[in-house]
């Protein structure tokens, strides 16, 4: 429909390409899932403001290039709240829309996490990246391969809800298999967990909460071993209204990830 999708960079100097280590954080790209938003949001306010004032915030900024995505689905997030009531929308808006962390390139379709019904609301798409969002980030990503190096070594991808720290493999409940060693994978829990002590969400692999295949994190770190995550906000349960809890609780349920975020830069 024509929307950007904002990124942004933070950096000590912006303006360069400087050869430091690059994180990337993404949120909404579901649509109902706007408290992500407000997330990123934070991110971008924290590391900016108080630049000045918090050592450990102006040691990141000096020595990383922090990217923020705050909206993956502009038009599907615009779609869910422009009639003036909730529509319980997910999905982008491509004919019936497609899923986009079900429209991701690695292992896409291939494991019973998606679906090919265009009515469903994991529906995959008709083909891997046919979705103009993905196909953006993917191509934002990929750009930042620069000498044969990729730049961006970590993400998190946010959603809402379950509160749960989730690593790669989404598609499989194996812990090791093609493209996940023993040693990776323990390193992928052991930060998740570290992680999940500061916020108090429940760490595990993707895959335990249900098989999904075409998911970003597994294309993040399948494509370009991005130490990837994926964070499920608040709350913890709930039905539909959970995707819209009250604008009160969102200072303390964006702040409340504010260390494993530093956790991630410094890792």
């Amino acid at each position: 429909e024509g929307r950007d999708i904002p990124v942004l960079k933070i950096s000590d100097n912006a303006a360069k390409d400087e050869n430091e280590p690059e994180v990337l954080f993404n949120c909404n790209q579901h649509a109902r899932e706007h408290l992500t938003t407000a997330m990123c949001l934070r991110i971008i306010n924290r590391y900016t403001d108080q630049y000045q004032n918090d050592e450990q915030v102006k040691k990141m900024v000096d020595e990383r290039e922090i990217w923020v995505i705050p909206t993956v689905n502009p038009d599907g997030s615009e779609f869910d709240v422009e009639s003036g009531e909730y529509q319980g929308w997910r999905k982008n808006r491509q004919d019936t829309g497609t899923d986009l962390n079900r429209n991701w390139g690695h292992k896409w379709g291939c494991c019973g996490g998606s679906d090919d019904d265009p009515n469903s609301e994991t529906y995959r798409g008709p083909e891997k990246f046919s979705a103009p969002e993905t196909a953006a980030i993917r191509d934002f990503v990929n750009s930042r391969v620069i000498d044969g190096q990729q730049q961006i070594k970590a993400n998190i991808d946010f959603h809402t809800y379950s509160e749960l720290v989730m690593w790669p493999m989404g598609y499989t409940t194996d812990e090791v298999t093609e493209g996940m060693t023993q040693e990776e994978y323990d390193r992928f829990e052991a930060v998740g967990t570290k992680m999940a002590e500061t916020n108090g969400y429940t760490p595990q692999q993707s895959s335990a909460l249900y098989i999904t295949d075409g998911g970003i994190s597994d294309w993040m770190w399948g494509e370009h071993k991005i130490f990837a995550f994926a964070f499920e906000m608040y709350p913890s349960s709930g039905g539909v209204e959970g995707f819209y809890p009250p604008d009160e609780v969102i200072e303390e349920e964006t702040k409340r990830n504010d260390q494993a975020v530093n956790i991630l830069l410094e890792e």
